[in-house]
C-alpha cells in the first residue's frame, strides 16, 4: 500500500458506493466548516468579556418558554451563548486533536523508520519502550505528562502554556501505533531490489529512508491518523473535562461539557447537552470516515 493509492480510481469509486462514508464526510466538512468560520458565523463573540451580561445567564433555547431568538441554543453561566462557544469549542477541540495527531505521526514515523530499517539495539530499546507505554491506558499516559508539565512550568503562566501542554501530552501518548506500523512496513520494504538497487549504487541512508522506503509505509499511517484525530479529541474532552486541560476562558467542547455538567440536575440541561451532541457528532463522524477509509485502502476487502 502506497500514496498513490489514496488517489486511485478504487477509492473514489469505493467513496461513491457508500453512503455512510458520504454521510460521514459531510458532517465532518460541516463540523471543520462551523469550527474554521466561527469568527464569522457565530452569533456572538463568548471571549469577549466585554459583551458578556451575567443577567441573561441562564437563558433556556429560543424555542423554550423564556428563551430569546438572539440565543438559540441558551446562554451558560456567564451569560455566552452556547451555539457561539460551541463553534469556537470546537475550533480549539479540533486544533488541539489534529496538532497532536501530527506531533504523534511525526514521532511515530521517525522512530518507527529507524527502527525498522537501522534494526538491533536501537530497535530492541524503541520496541521494549513501546511495549511498557502500550502496557498503560493512553489517557493516563497523557494525565502523567500534562501534570509533570504543569508542576515543572510556573504557576501564573498555566493558562497561557495549557494548550502547548495539552498538546504535548496527547501526542507523546498515542506516538506508539504509527512507530509499531512503520517499523513492521519497513522490515519488509527495506528487502525489496528497489532499496537494494539504492544500496548498491550508492545512496546514504538517510535519502533511502526518506525517498524510497517513506513514501511506501505511508499509507496505512494515514488511516491510523484520520482514526486517531477523533481519539485525540475525545482525550483532550476528557482531560478538560477533568479540569486539567483547556481552560475555562477558552473553553473547548471539554470544557464547556464540564460546566454545564455542573448545572444539569438544577435543570439547566442545554448548557452541557448541546456541547455534547456536538461533541459526539463530531467524533462519530471522524471515525466513521476513518473506519471506511481503512477498510478500503484493504487490499483483502476489494
Amino acid at each position: 500500500m502506497n500514496l498513490r493509492a489514496l488517489l486511485g480510481h478504487d477509492l473514489a469509486y469505493s467513496f461513491r458506493r457508500s453512503p455512510v462514508a458520504i454521510a460521514a464526510a459531510v458532517l465532518t466538512a460541516i463540523c471543520i466548516g462551523g469550527a474554521l468560520l466561527a469568527p464569522w458565523i457565530a452569533p456572538h463573540n463568548p471571549f469577549d468579556a466585554a459583551s458578556l451580561d451575567l443577567n441573561k445567564a441562564f437563558a433556556p433555547p429560543a424555542w423554550v418558554a423564556q428563551g430569546a431568538k438572539a440565543y438559540p441554543l441558551g446562554t451558560d453561566d456567564q451569560g455566552r451563548d452556547i451555539l457561539s462557544t460551541i463553534l469556537y469549542g470546537a475550533r480549539i477541540s479540533l486544533a488541539v486533536g489534529v496538532t497532536a495527531v501530527l506531533f504523534s505521526l511525526s514521532l511515530g514515523v521517525t522512530v518507527g523508520l529507524l527502527a525498522g530499517y537501522l534494526g538491533g539495539r536501537l530497535d530492541a530499546f524503541i520496541m521494549r519502550v513501546a511495549d511498557v507505554q502500550l502496557s498503560f491506558p493512553p489517557i493516563l499516559i497523557a494525565l502523567l505528562i500534562n501534570g509533570v508539565a504543569r508542576v515543572a512550568l510556573p504557576n501564573d503562566r498555566q493558562d497561557e502554556i495549557a494548550i502547548p501542554v495539552l498538546i504535548l501530552a496527547i501526542g507523546i501518548s498515542g506516538w506508539v501505533q504509527y512507530a509499531r506500523t512503520v517499523r513492521g512496513s519497513t522490515l519488509v520494504e527495506k528487502n525489496k531490489e528497489y532499496v537494494q538497487a539504492a544500496r548498491v549504487i550508492g545512496r546514504p541512508p538517510l535519502a533511502i529512508m526518506l525517498r524510497h522506503v517513506l513514501p511506501n509505509v505511508m499509507g496505512p499511517v494515514l488511516v491510523i491518523g484520520t482514526i486517531h484525530i477523533a481519539t485525540a479529541i475525545i482525550t483532550e474532552a476528557t482531560l478538560s473535562f477533568l479540569g486539567v486541560g483547556v481552560p475555562p476562558t477558552r473553553p473547548s467542547l471539554g470544557t464547556l461539557i464540564r460546566i454545564g455538567n455542573e448545572f444539569l440536575l438544577s435543570g439547566e440541561w442545554w448548557i452541557t447537552v448541546f456541547p455534547g451532541i456536538a461533541l459526539v457528532t463530531l467524533v462519530l463522524s471522524v471515525n466513521l470516515f476513518g473506519d471506511w477509509l481503512r477498510d478500503a485502502l484493504n487490499p483483502k476487502l476489494r
